[in-house]
């Protein structure tokens, strides 16, 4: 149990160091370097230019900046990201307005993309070179090489323009429904191909990589041991298998979040969803710089809190890691034996 919590604190620590790392590198590229910090303090209401500080290195100046990135990193705990430049609106409220939006199609998509990469992934494994497979890696090649942008512009032609089963964009909101639009079943039914546009790509490089996990766990020493003790296959693949096959996939989902909000920028785009792709966009295009960094650091919590749970859950699923913790922390110390001077060693005849 101290072992466990210890890990957890670590991680704790590592993550609330990272996000002081990624605040101060924000910090410097927003406010000291030169041409956008007039603009972003305007939007903070912060009234010292920095100009002086970048050339007087005296220490009340470097004091006055440290003092500066304090109450940057305080404003940005308390979710205060200022005012647009353009609309004098909180950026907090808009970003509050536009993330679940962007939530939904990420959450969402994510469930298609496994939903379609894990049978497609576990059933290539077990066929290899069979017709299946063939097909699963065709699904794989065409997925990996074609880009989100056109793969939700060919479904909203197809189902939504040429065949009008779904909606060909726009969006309904759960919370806030409006008269003629609203609700769980609206919800979902404007979101089916979004989620489809943003899975297919992930769906297939997920596939491969469960089908090559599968392959390399299929050949381990412990499977073979359990197909000689008379284990049925099907035991083995649930027992022994998927477990191990699973782990590098639970780091990928970790590592692959903020590959997920760029991927969502694209869809959003192409179905004309008002989530964060939309609102970066239009910020880049009006240099509104206050809304391009909340969501700069609105993108990189959600990266930290994401790798944050994948490195928890990572020694619940596997317990070869409490395993060597326990034992690293629990090993003795061996100490070298004292030798004393003027007795040399003894010899064997």
């Amino acid at each position: 149990m101290t072992t466990v919590l210890g890990y957890l604190i670590r991680r704790l620590g590592w993550a609330v160091v990272l996000f002081l790392i990624v605040t101060l590198y924000t910090y410097v590229l927003f406010f000291i370097l030169p041409g956008n910090n007039q603009t972003v303090r305007r939007g903070f209401r912060v009234v010292q230019a920095p100009s002086s500080l970048r050339n007087d290195t005296s220490g009340d100046e470097q004091l006055s900046l440290a003092h500066e990135y304090g109450a940057f990193v305080w404003r940005l705990v308390h979710a205060d990201l200022g005012h647009s430049r353009i609309t004098r609106e909180p950026v907090a409220r808009m970003i509050a307005r536009a993330a679940p939006v962007t939530g939904s199609l990420v959450l969402g998509g994510a469930f298609v993309w496994l939903l379609f990469a894990f049978p497609i992934g576990i059933l290539s494994a077990l066929r290899p070179r069979s017709l299946l497979d063939r097909a699963g890696m065709v699904f794989v090649l065409i997925g990996i090489s074609a880009h989100p942008l056109w793969i939700s512009l060919v479904l909203s032609y197809i189902f939504g323009f040429q065949l009008a089963l779904t909606p060909i964009g726009g969006y309904c909101s759960v919370f806030t429904p409006s008269e003629s639009c609203g609700g769980p079943v609206q919800w979902a039914y404007h979101l089916i191909l979004p989620w489809i546009a943003f899975g297919v790509v992930f769906a297939a490089i997920y596939a491969r990589m469960i089908r090559a996990s599968i392959i390399e766990t299929l050949d381990a020493e412990h499977v073979r041991t359990a197909r000689a003790f008379g284990m049925s296959e099907w035991r083995i693949l649930k027992t022994q298998v998927l477990r191990n096959a699973l782990l590098p996939i639970v780091t990928m989902l970790g590592m692959d979040v903020g590959i997920a909000f760029s991927g969502a920028i694209f869809v959003e785009r192409a179905f004309g969803l008002p989530g964060i792709g939309p609102l970066l966009f239009g910020s880049l295009a009006r240099r509104d710089l206050p809304v391009i960094l909340g969501i700069v650091v609105l993108v990189t919590t959600a990266i930290l809190v994401f790798n944050l749970i994948v490195d928890l859950l990572y020694p619940l699923l596997d317990p070869r890691v409490r395993h060597i913790q326990t034992s690293t922390e629990r090993a003795p110390r061996r100490e070298k034996p004292e030798r004393r001077p003027g007795r040399a060693p003894a010899t064997v005849p």
